[in-house]
Protein backbone atom coordinates (compact mmCIF):
# COMPACT_ATOMS: atom_id res chain seq x y z
CA UNK A 1 0.00 0.00 0.00
CA UNK A 2 1.36 3.41 -1.03
CA UNK A 3 0.84 6.83 0.47
CA UNK A 4 -0.61 9.37 -2.00
CA UNK A 5 -0.74 13.13 -1.85
CA UNK A 6 -3.85 14.24 -3.70
CA UNK A 7 -5.94 17.19 -4.84
CA UNK A 8 -9.70 16.68 -4.87
CA UNK A 9 -12.91 18.69 -5.10
CA UNK A 10 -15.73 18.32 -2.62
CA UNK A 11 -19.39 18.25 -3.60
CA UNK A 12 -19.75 21.87 -2.52
CA UNK A 13 -17.01 22.83 -5.03
CA UNK A 14 -14.21 23.43 -2.53
CA UNK A 15 -10.80 22.14 -3.67
CA UNK A 16 -8.92 20.28 -0.95
CA UNK A 17 -5.45 18.76 -0.62
CA UNK A 18 -4.37 15.90 1.57
CA UNK A 19 -2.66 12.53 1.89
CA UNK A 20 -4.14 9.04 2.04
CA UNK A 21 -2.95 5.42 1.90
CA UNK A 22 -4.28 3.36 -1.01
CA UNK A 23 -3.34 0.34 -3.07
CA UNK A 24 -3.31 2.35 -6.31
CA UNK A 25 -4.88 5.38 -7.98
CA UNK A 26 -8.21 3.65 -8.64
CA UNK A 27 -8.39 2.57 -5.00
CA UNK A 28 -7.60 6.15 -3.91
CA UNK A 29 -10.36 7.49 -6.15
CA UNK A 30 -12.86 5.02 -4.66
CA UNK A 31 -11.87 5.96 -1.12
CA UNK A 32 -12.32 9.68 -1.85
CA UNK A 33 -15.71 9.10 -3.43
CA UNK A 34 -16.86 7.50 -0.18
CA UNK A 35 -16.02 10.76 1.60
CA UNK A 36 -17.90 12.86 -0.96
CA UNK A 37 -14.85 14.03 -2.93
CA UNK A 38 -13.83 13.68 -6.55
CA UNK A 39 -10.13 13.13 -7.33
CA UNK A 40 -8.42 15.75 -9.47
CA UNK A 41 -4.78 14.63 -9.31
CA UNK A 42 -2.59 12.41 -7.15
CA UNK A 43 1.05 11.51 -6.70
CA UNK A 44 2.58 8.63 -4.81
CA UNK A 45 4.69 10.02 -1.97
CA UNK A 46 6.42 6.70 -1.37
CA UNK A 47 7.44 6.12 -5.00
CA UNK A 48 10.44 8.44 -4.99
CA UNK A 49 11.49 7.79 -1.44
CA UNK A 50 10.90 4.06 -0.94
CA UNK A 51 14.63 3.54 -0.48
CA UNK A 52 14.43 5.77 2.60
CA UNK A 53 11.75 3.67 4.25
CA UNK A 54 12.75 1.62 7.23
CA UNK A 55 12.98 -2.08 6.49
CA UNK A 56 11.17 -4.61 8.65
CA UNK A 57 13.33 -6.04 11.44
CA UNK A 58 12.73 -8.82 13.92
CA UNK A 59 12.12 -6.21 16.62
CA UNK A 60 9.35 -4.73 14.45
CA UNK A 61 7.68 -8.14 14.19
CA UNK A 62 7.96 -8.61 17.95
CA UNK A 63 6.23 -5.24 18.50
CA UNK A 64 3.54 -6.23 15.98
CA UNK A 65 2.69 -9.53 17.68
CA UNK A 66 2.84 -7.98 21.17
CA UNK A 67 0.34 -5.32 20.09
CA UNK A 68 -1.94 -7.80 18.33
CA UNK A 69 -1.91 -10.13 21.33
CA UNK A 70 -2.99 -7.34 23.67
CA UNK A 71 -5.69 -6.05 21.32
CA UNK A 72 -7.21 -9.48 20.69
CA UNK A 73 -7.22 -10.17 24.45
CA UNK A 74 -9.07 -6.87 24.89
CA UNK A 75 -11.71 -8.00 22.39
CA UNK A 76 -10.80 -5.56 19.61
CA UNK A 77 -11.50 -6.92 16.07
CA UNK A 78 -8.48 -7.77 13.93
CA UNK A 79 -9.05 -5.06 11.31
CA UNK A 80 -9.41 -2.35 13.95
CA UNK A 81 -6.31 -3.67 15.72
CA UNK A 82 -4.33 -3.50 12.50
CA UNK A 83 -5.55 0.03 11.75
CA UNK A 84 -4.68 1.20 15.28
CA UNK A 85 -1.22 -0.33 15.06
CA UNK A 86 -0.66 1.24 11.66
CA UNK A 87 -1.55 4.72 12.91
CA UNK A 88 1.28 4.58 15.43
CA UNK A 89 3.92 3.77 12.83
CA UNK A 90 6.15 6.13 10.90
CA UNK A 91 6.52 5.70 7.14
CA UNK A 92 8.03 2.26 6.75
CA UNK A 93 7.67 -1.04 4.95
CA UNK A 94 5.91 -2.44 8.02
CA UNK A 95 3.26 0.29 7.84
CA UNK A 96 2.56 -0.63 4.23
CA UNK A 97 2.37 -4.34 5.09
CA UNK A 98 -0.03 -3.76 7.99
CA UNK A 99 -2.23 -1.63 5.74
CA UNK A 100 -2.24 -4.42 3.13
CA UNK A 101 -3.26 -6.95 5.78
CA UNK A 102 -6.24 -4.84 6.82
CA UNK A 103 -7.29 -4.35 3.19
CA UNK A 104 -7.11 -8.06 2.37
CA UNK A 105 -9.06 -9.05 5.47
CA UNK A 106 -11.77 -6.53 4.57
CA UNK A 107 -11.85 -8.12 1.10
CA UNK A 108 -12.71 -11.50 2.63
CA UNK A 109 -9.33 -13.11 3.30
CA UNK A 110 -8.36 -14.59 6.63
CA UNK A 111 -5.39 -13.16 8.52
CA UNK A 112 -3.23 -16.17 7.66
CA UNK A 113 -4.09 -15.83 3.96
CA UNK A 114 -3.25 -12.13 4.06
CA UNK A 115 0.04 -12.85 5.81
CA UNK A 116 0.88 -15.53 3.23
CA UNK A 117 0.70 -12.98 0.41
CA UNK A 118 2.71 -10.25 2.16
CA UNK A 119 5.99 -10.53 0.24
CA UNK A 120 7.53 -13.20 2.51
CA UNK A 121 7.57 -10.85 5.51
CA UNK A 122 5.99 -13.53 7.67
CA UNK A 123 7.63 -16.96 7.81
CA UNK A 124 5.84 -20.20 7.02
CA UNK A 125 6.00 -21.06 10.71
CA UNK A 126 4.15 -17.87 11.68
CA UNK A 127 1.50 -18.39 9.00
CA UNK A 128 0.86 -22.01 10.00
CA UNK A 129 0.57 -21.06 13.67
CA UNK A 130 -1.90 -18.28 12.86
CA UNK A 131 -3.99 -20.80 10.85
CA UNK A 132 -4.11 -23.00 13.95
CA UNK A 133 -5.11 -20.01 16.05
CA UNK A 134 -7.92 -19.09 13.64
CA UNK A 135 -9.30 -22.63 13.62
CA UNK A 136 -9.04 -23.15 17.38
CA UNK A 137 -10.11 -19.66 18.46
CA UNK A 138 -6.83 -19.20 20.36
CA UNK A 139 -5.41 -16.43 18.19
CA UNK A 140 -4.26 -14.30 21.13
CA UNK A 141 -2.42 -17.29 22.62
CA UNK A 142 -0.75 -17.99 19.27
CA UNK A 143 0.32 -14.35 18.96
CA UNK A 144 1.89 -14.62 22.41
CA UNK A 145 3.76 -17.81 21.50
CA UNK A 146 5.05 -16.29 18.25
CA UNK A 147 6.17 -13.23 20.22
CA UNK A 148 8.05 -15.39 22.73
CA UNK A 149 9.63 -17.42 19.93
CA UNK A 150 10.80 -14.26 18.15
CA UNK A 151 12.29 -12.86 21.35
CA UNK A 152 14.14 -16.11 21.92
CA UNK A 153 15.39 -16.15 18.32
CA UNK A 154 16.52 -12.54 18.69
CA UNK A 155 18.62 -13.50 21.71
CA UNK A 156 19.95 -16.56 19.92
CA UNK A 157 20.97 -14.55 16.85
CA UNK A 158 22.65 -12.00 19.13
CA UNK A 159 24.68 -14.84 20.60
CA UNK A 160 25.54 -16.08 17.11
CA UNK A 161 26.76 -12.64 16.09
CA UNK A 162 28.69 -12.44 19.34
CA UNK A 163 30.61 -15.61 18.58
CA UNK A 164 31.36 -14.51 15.01
CA UNK A 165 31.95 -10.77 15.37
CA UNK A 166 34.30 -10.85 18.35
CA UNK A 167 36.93 -13.14 16.77
CA UNK A 168 36.53 -11.26 13.48
CA UNK A 169 37.14 -7.92 15.21
CA UNK A 170 40.15 -9.12 17.19
CA UNK A 171 41.57 -10.87 14.13
CA UNK A 172 41.16 -7.69 12.08
CA UNK A 173 43.01 -5.67 14.72
CA UNK A 174 45.89 -8.18 14.77
CA UNK A 175 46.04 -8.19 10.96
CA UNK A 176 46.02 -4.37 10.86
CA UNK A 177 48.89 -4.23 13.37
CA UNK A 178 50.82 -6.78 11.31
CA UNK A 179 50.31 -4.77 8.11
CA UNK A 180 51.43 -1.55 9.82
CA UNK A 181 54.57 -3.19 11.13
CA UNK A 182 55.49 -4.93 7.88
CA UNK A 183 54.70 -2.05 5.54
CA UNK A 184 55.85 0.96 7.57
CA UNK A 185 57.81 0.09 10.71
CA UNK A 186 59.97 -2.87 9.70
CA UNK A 187 61.35 -1.36 6.43
CA UNK A 188 62.76 1.58 8.39
CA UNK A 189 64.41 -0.69 10.94
CA UNK A 190 65.64 -3.15 8.32
CA UNK A 191 67.24 -0.34 6.32
CA UNK A 192 69.29 0.61 9.34
CA UNK A 193 70.30 -3.01 9.99
CA UNK A 194 71.30 -3.62 6.37
CA UNK A 195 73.65 -0.61 6.46
CA UNK A 196 75.49 -2.01 9.47
CA UNK A 197 77.00 -4.77 7.40
CA UNK A 198 77.82 -8.22 8.69
CA UNK A 199 76.04 -11.52 8.34
CA UNK A 200 72.34 -11.38 9.20
CA UNK A 201 70.65 -14.28 11.02
CA UNK A 202 68.01 -16.36 9.27
CA UNK A 203 65.04 -14.94 11.21
CA UNK A 204 66.10 -11.40 10.26
CA UNK A 205 66.35 -12.37 6.57
CA UNK A 206 62.92 -13.97 6.85
CA UNK A 207 61.51 -10.78 8.35
CA UNK A 208 62.99 -8.72 5.54
CA UNK A 209 61.48 -11.09 2.94
CA UNK A 210 58.04 -10.95 4.54
CA UNK A 211 58.26 -7.18 4.80
CA UNK A 212 59.18 -6.90 1.10
CA UNK A 213 56.16 -9.04 0.19
CA UNK A 214 53.87 -6.77 2.20
CA UNK A 215 55.39 -3.60 0.69
CA UNK A 216 55.31 -4.81 -2.91
CA UNK A 217 52.07 -6.79 -2.87
CA UNK A 218 50.03 -5.03 -0.17
CA UNK A 219 47.06 -4.64 -2.51
CA UNK A 220 46.93 -8.41 -3.06
CA UNK A 221 47.25 -9.13 0.66
CA UNK A 222 44.39 -6.75 1.49
CA UNK A 223 42.12 -7.76 -1.38
CA UNK A 224 42.65 -11.54 -1.29
CA UNK A 225 40.54 -12.17 1.87
CA UNK A 226 37.71 -10.07 0.40
CA UNK A 227 37.88 -11.88 -2.95
CA UNK A 228 37.94 -15.28 -1.26
CA UNK A 229 34.95 -14.34 0.91
CA UNK A 230 32.79 -13.23 -2.01
CA UNK A 231 33.96 -16.18 -4.16
CA UNK A 232 32.89 -18.64 -1.46
CA UNK A 233 29.61 -16.79 -0.90
CA UNK A 234 28.81 -16.75 -4.62
CA UNK A 235 29.70 -20.41 -5.03
CA UNK A 236 27.55 -21.66 -2.16
CA UNK A 237 24.65 -19.47 -3.28
CA UNK A 238 24.72 -20.83 -6.83
CA UNK A 239 25.67 -24.47 -6.18
CA UNK A 240 23.49 -26.74 -4.05
CA UNK A 241 26.28 -29.28 -3.62
CA UNK A 242 28.77 -26.57 -2.59
CA UNK A 243 26.27 -25.18 -0.08
CA UNK A 244 25.71 -28.66 1.36
CA UNK A 245 29.46 -29.32 1.63
CA UNK A 246 30.09 -25.93 3.25
CA UNK A 247 27.22 -26.20 5.75
CA UNK A 248 28.27 -29.72 6.73
CA UNK A 249 31.93 -28.93 7.23
CA UNK A 250 31.47 -25.61 9.01
CA UNK A 251 29.85 -27.58 11.82
CA UNK A 252 33.14 -29.51 12.18
CA UNK A 253 35.35 -26.44 12.68
CA UNK A 254 37.02 -26.78 16.09
CA UNK A 255 35.44 -24.50 18.68
CA UNK A 256 33.11 -22.45 16.50
CA UNK A 257 31.50 -25.36 14.63
CA UNK A 258 30.24 -27.08 17.75
CA UNK A 259 28.61 -23.90 19.02
CA UNK A 260 26.95 -23.16 15.67
CA UNK A 261 25.57 -26.70 15.58
CA UNK A 262 24.05 -26.27 19.05
CA UNK A 263 22.50 -22.95 18.02
CA UNK A 264 20.91 -24.52 14.92
CA UNK A 265 19.58 -27.52 16.84
CA UNK A 266 18.26 -25.29 19.63
CA UNK A 267 16.34 -23.25 17.07
CA UNK A 268 14.98 -26.40 15.44
CA UNK A 269 13.87 -27.94 18.75
CA UNK A 270 12.23 -24.72 19.95
CA UNK A 271 10.23 -24.17 16.74
CA UNK A 272 9.28 -27.84 16.44
CA UNK A 273 8.04 -27.82 20.05
CA UNK A 274 6.02 -24.67 19.39
CA UNK A 275 4.33 -26.21 16.35
CA UNK A 276 3.65 -29.54 18.06
CA UNK A 277 2.24 -27.85 21.16
CA UNK A 278 -0.08 -25.78 18.95
CA UNK A 279 -1.62 -28.92 17.47
CA UNK A 280 0.36 -29.29 14.24
CA UNK A 281 1.36 -32.88 13.49
CA UNK A 282 4.89 -34.26 13.58
CA UNK A 283 5.25 -34.58 9.80
CA UNK A 284 3.94 -31.10 9.11
CA UNK A 285 6.08 -29.71 11.93
CA UNK A 286 9.19 -31.28 10.44
CA UNK A 287 8.34 -29.88 7.01
CA UNK A 288 7.94 -26.36 8.39
CA UNK A 289 10.96 -26.35 10.71
CA UNK A 290 13.36 -27.49 8.00
CA UNK A 291 12.95 -24.03 6.52
CA UNK A 292 14.11 -22.20 9.65
CA UNK A 293 17.35 -24.04 10.44
CA UNK A 294 19.33 -22.05 7.82
CA UNK A 295 21.76 -24.93 7.21
CA UNK A 296 21.49 -27.16 4.13
CA UNK A 297 23.07 -30.17 5.85
CA UNK A 298 20.77 -30.04 8.89
CA UNK A 299 17.78 -29.43 6.59
CA UNK A 300 18.73 -32.57 4.64
CA UNK A 301 18.89 -34.55 7.88
CA UNK A 302 15.43 -33.25 8.86
CA UNK A 303 14.15 -34.42 5.47
CA UNK A 304 15.59 -37.83 6.29
CA UNK A 305 13.76 -37.82 9.65
CA UNK A 306 10.56 -36.87 7.80
CA UNK A 307 11.00 -39.81 5.42
CA UNK A 308 11.67 -42.23 8.26
CA UNK A 309 8.60 -41.12 10.25
CA UNK A 310 6.47 -41.29 7.08
CA UNK A 311 7.54 -44.91 6.60
CA UNK A 312 6.45 -45.75 10.14
CA UNK A 313 9.67 -45.37 12.15
CA UNK A 314 9.28 -44.04 15.68
CA UNK A 315 10.16 -40.38 16.22
CA UNK A 316 13.01 -41.10 18.62
CA UNK A 317 14.44 -43.81 16.34
CA UNK A 318 14.25 -41.50 13.32
CA UNK A 319 16.07 -38.77 15.22
CA UNK A 320 18.71 -41.25 16.42
CA UNK A 321 19.58 -42.32 12.86
CA UNK A 322 20.76 -38.80 11.93
CA UNK A 323 23.53 -38.67 14.57
CA UNK A 324 22.83 -34.96 15.02
CA UNK A 325 21.73 -35.16 18.63
CA UNK A 326 23.70 -36.30 21.70
CA UNK A 327 22.52 -39.30 23.73
CA UNK A 328 21.03 -37.18 26.52
CA UNK A 329 18.80 -35.39 24.02
CA UNK A 330 17.77 -38.69 22.45
CA UNK A 331 16.72 -40.03 25.84
CA UNK A 332 14.60 -36.90 26.40
CA UNK A 333 12.85 -37.36 23.04
CA UNK A 334 12.32 -41.07 23.61
CA UNK A 335 10.76 -40.50 27.03
CA UNK A 336 8.58 -37.71 25.62
CA UNK A 337 7.35 -39.95 22.81
CA UNK A 338 6.57 -42.82 25.19
CA UNK A 339 4.74 -40.63 27.73
CA UNK A 340 2.86 -38.50 25.18
CA UNK A 341 4.65 -35.34 26.33
CA UNK A 342 6.84 -34.81 23.28
CA UNK A 343 6.30 -31.03 23.30
CA UNK A 344 7.65 -30.76 26.86
CA UNK A 345 10.62 -32.94 25.97
CA UNK A 346 11.39 -30.73 22.96
CA UNK A 347 11.19 -27.62 25.14
CA UNK A 348 13.64 -29.26 27.53
CA UNK A 349 15.89 -30.10 24.58
CA UNK A 350 15.78 -26.46 23.48
CA UNK A 351 16.63 -25.31 27.01
CA UNK A 352 19.49 -27.84 27.14
CA UNK A 353 21.00 -26.56 23.88
CA UNK A 354 20.44 -22.90 24.77
CA UNK A 355 22.19 -23.25 28.12
CA UNK A 356 25.00 -25.21 26.47
CA UNK A 357 25.36 -22.50 23.81
CA UNK A 358 25.73 -19.75 26.42
CA UNK A 359 28.37 -21.77 28.30
CA UNK A 360 30.23 -22.61 25.07
CA UNK A 361 30.27 -18.98 23.91
CA UNK A 362 31.62 -17.80 27.26
CA UNK A 363 34.35 -20.46 27.18
CA UNK A 364 35.23 -19.71 23.58
CA UNK A 365 35.49 -15.98 24.23
CA UNK A 366 37.64 -16.59 27.30
CA UNK A 367 40.00 -18.57 25.04
CA UNK A 368 40.00 -16.20 22.05
CA UNK A 369 41.30 -13.15 23.88
CA UNK A 370 44.44 -14.76 25.36
CA UNK A 371 45.04 -16.67 22.10
CA UNK A 372 45.01 -13.44 20.09
CA UNK A 373 47.23 -11.80 22.70
CA UNK A 374 49.73 -14.66 22.42
CA UNK A 375 49.72 -14.45 18.61
CA UNK A 376 50.30 -10.71 18.67
CA UNK A 377 53.02 -11.16 21.28
CA UNK A 378 54.77 -13.78 19.16
CA UNK A 379 54.71 -11.49 16.13
CA UNK A 380 56.09 -8.57 18.14
CA UNK A 381 58.72 -10.83 19.71
CA UNK A 382 59.82 -12.08 16.30
CA UNK A 383 60.10 -8.54 14.95
CA UNK A 384 62.03 -7.27 17.98
CA UNK A 385 64.36 -10.28 18.01
CA UNK A 386 65.01 -9.96 14.28
CA UNK A 387 65.71 -6.22 14.56
CA UNK A 388 67.51 -5.95 17.88
CA UNK A 389 69.47 -9.22 17.58
CA UNK A 390 71.86 -7.98 14.86
CA UNK A 391 72.25 -4.67 16.73
CA UNK A 392 73.28 -6.44 19.92
CA UNK A 393 75.68 -8.63 17.92
CA UNK A 394 77.25 -5.57 16.35
CA UNK A 395 77.65 -3.86 19.73
CA UNK A 396 79.19 -7.03 21.17
CA UNK A 397 81.72 -7.24 18.32
CA UNK A 398 82.66 -3.58 18.77
CA UNK A 399 83.37 -4.15 22.47
CA UNK A 400 85.65 -7.04 21.60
Amino acid sequence: MANFSYKAVRRDGVVIKGAMDALHIVDLEARLEKTGCELISAKSKSAGFSFLQKKITRRDLIDFFVYMEQMILAGVPIVESLDDFKQGLDASELKNIVGDLAEKIQSGNTLSEAMDSSNAVFSTLMIELVKVGEKSGRLATIFGEIKDALKWQDELIAQTKKIIMYPAFVGTVVFAVLCFMMIYLVPQMVGFIANMGGELPFHTKLLMTVSDIFVNYWYLILSTPVVIFFAIKTTINKSTSARLWFDKNILKVPGVGGVLKKIILARFASNFALLYRSGIGVLEGLRITRGVVDNAYVAKEIDFIHEQVTEGTGIADAFARTQLFPQLVMRMIRVGEQTGALDKSLVNVSYFFNRDVEDSIDKLQSMIEPAMTVILGLILGWVMMSVLGPIYDLIGNMEL
